[in-house]
């Protein structure tokens, strides 16, 4: 449109959780779907969403989604983001309708992006630079904001936003509005726990360190109507014998949950859907749990399992960071994690049944063609991994409506020039996130948020 356009980026590089995330975009009612013959509609991702978010949902949002997220998703490509060129069946959904990036993270999205505007007239990035305040004018429109350059994040803190002082404090215009893209707040470790004091500060989180929550509390002081911060997603992939999203989410994601199963090493038996909701198999989780004894789910496929899993590197760098195992015989296999053998054997005799006859008769876990793919559990070797929840995903924030526009609380009308896109803003996803909703999200009010700035 021909704007002076920059970004501020208080971390040393761009990106955030966007580029280290699983590169999973939903994408409704898309031309791709169509030529595949896959009968999808905004009406279905709509339920869906609602199943997964337990009803909560602001759905004039999750439509604005369906009916827009094609664009976004032609933006990304006109920009050189790449993808595999076959629809992903992520669990939750009803129907395959999620696109996977080449390179298996959000990177093969935000790196041909941050590219593309660099090369832009007028666009410009200023990293090591926080965003702290707003300034308004006396009508109450966003004018500016104030920001602190050459800003080091100390990650060791509580809240950078509370005790970090740090940096040059500055003063820049803003002549047609501002955007808040600061994602969510599961690393900081004060508001989390505010919202729910059941997380500990040692609780681990699949974020960068600089998920913090100083954006979303300078936009509640400035008077943005808060939605639903208490609800915080725990991502169910997570490996135990390493911190954060590590290698080891990937497999579990692409390789343990649809082409195997999850057991308990207790019992050696299966106690979930593995294709569930988040929050669904979470909780099913933490009733396996016990860090003091440290027992933890364990999630394993055969090798037909991780054939069938669309990038390699999804399990070949779990494995050979150590975080994955393999091993040639389910005895072996139990007899590492201290599960019974034959109740082990039982189950997976079990679960190939289901996969024969294309029916989960204990959880219901979908058994077509688009998920487990016809892959039982039965030739070796066998590839298992130590599973756990980590928070993931600050379903809250701050209210937007169809425009992207941010809601006052002391109005009920859009501040003047102020907008919001993904994790910060609140009521897309309800109590609990579908899975790769959120590159939707993001990028199609990121995309709303241009087109409405004067």
């Amino acid at each position: 449109k021909g704007n002076k356009v920059l970004i501020l980026e208080k971390m040393g590089r761009v990106g955030g959780n966007s580029v280290i995330n699983g590169g999973i975009f939903a994408v409704p009612n898309s031309d791709k779907q169509k030529a595949e013959g896959i009968k999808d509609s905004n009406e279905l991702f709509i339920k869906d969403c609602l199943k997964a978010g337990r009803g909560i949902n602001h759905v004039d949002l999750l439509a604005k989604i369906g009916e827009r997220a094609q664009d976004a998703y032609k933006l990304t490509l006109d920009c050189g983001a790449k993808y595999i060129d076959q629809i992903t069946h992520a669990g939750g959904h009803s129907v395959p309708r999620s696109l996977q990036t080449e390179v298996g993270s959000g990177a093969g999205i935000v790196l041909p992006m941050t590219a593309t505007f660099e090369k832009l007239e007028g666009a410009s990035i200023k990293k090591r630079t926080k965003f702290d305040d707003f300034v308004f004018d006396d009508k109450g429109a966003v004018v500016g904001v104030i920001v602190r350059e050459n800003y080091k994040f100390d990650g060791n803190l509580m809240s950078d936003d509370v005790e970090n002082k740090g940096g040059d404090t500055k003063y820049i215009k803003a002549k047609k509005g501002v955007v808040l893209a600061a994602g969510g707040f599961c690393r900081d470790k004060i508001f989390r726990r505010l919202q729910d004091p059941r997380i500990t500060p040692e609780t681990d989180s699949t974020n960068q360190p600089g998920s913090t929550a100083g954006a979303l509390l300078a936009a509640f002081r400035a008077g943005a109507y808060p939605v639903q911060p208490s609800w915080i997603q725990y991502g169910p992939w997570g490996c135990a014998d390493e911190t954060g999203f590590g290698v080891g989410s990937m497999f579990n994601v692409n390789g343990a949950f649809p082409f195997g199963i999850s057991v308990n090493p207790r019992t050696g038996k299966r106690y979930m859907n593995e294709l569930a909701d988040r929050r669904t198999r979470s909780q099913a989780m933490f009733k396996v749990i016990d860090a003091k004894a440290d027992i933890y789910p364990i999630n394993f496929c055969d090798s037909d399992g991780v054939k069938n899993m669309v990038i390699p590197e999804h399990y070949t760098k779990p494995l050979e960071s150590g975080v994955l195992k393999k091993f040639e015989t389910l005895d072996e296999l139990a007899a590492a994690y201290k599960i019974p053998a034959a109740e082990l054997k039982k189950t997976v005799e079990r679960y190939n049944s289901f996969v024969k006859s294309g029916k989960d008769e204990d959880f219901g876990k979908p058994m077509d063609k688009t998920t487990t793919n016809g892959v039982d559990i039965s030739k070796p070797p066998f590839y298992a991994m130590r599973g756990t929840p980590k928070l993931h995903h600050t379903m809250g924030g701050i209210d937007i409506n169809t425009k992207a526009q941010v809601i006052s609380l002391k109005t009920e009308m859009p501040i003047p020039r102020l907008f919001a896109a993904g994790e910060i803003t609140g009521g897309v996803h309800g109590a609990s996130r579908l899975g790769s909703v959120a590159i939707a999200d993001c990028l199609t009010f990121g995309m709303i948020a241009g087109e409405n700035i004067g």
